[in-house]
């Protein structure tokens, strides 16, 4: 199985890319991470907002395999615990299908992505800058897979 981290916005701070980096290489080659960046649409004062964020959200899709499981970063998902994130990578990893989680841009992702989800996950009703969440996101399901292989990495 592979876990895509599909996010829109490139030219990260280096410190994004080594933080993403750091977590994804301690997941085994059965379980793999990897960062799917999305050009953000260009913004301006006039721009037409609903326009790019539709634009941005086909740019998403289109990076995103037909049998693939959606789950979509939402502030209106469902807050997992730790633990419950690691029962949903466990479902995850017994349907056999690679996993695509969708993080959108400033003004969050388009109705058709929304749309394709089978699920929505929140990290928090707090907002978070985009370069932060993909650590977040990497250390987290890390972390998830420490839980599922009993190893020392978690506690509680």
């Amino acid at each position: 199985m592979q876990i895509q981290l599909v996010s829109i916005g490139q030219k990260m701070p280096a410190w994004v890319q080594q933080g993403f980096d750091e977590y994804a290489k301690r997941m085994p080659r059965e379980c793999e991470l990897v960062l799917k960046e999305i050009a953000a649409g260009k913004r301006t004062k006039n721009s037409d907002v609903a326009r790019i964020v539709k634009e941005e959200g086909e740019r998403m899709l289109s990076a995103i395999a037909k049998d693939t499981h959606v789950v979509t970063l939402d502030v209106t998902g469902k807050q997992w615990s730790t633990p419950e994130l690691s029962q949903a990578m466990q479902r995850w990893l017994g349907q056999g299908r690679n996993v695509a989680l969708l993080v959108g841009g400033p003004e969050g992702l388009s109705d058709e992505a929304k749309d394709l989800a089978d699920e929505s996950w929140s990290l928090s009703r707090l907002t978070f800058p985009h370069p932060l969440v993909r650590v977040m996101i990497a250390e987290q399901i890390y972390r998830a897979w420490t839980i599922l292989n009993n190893h020392p990495y978690h506690r509680e």
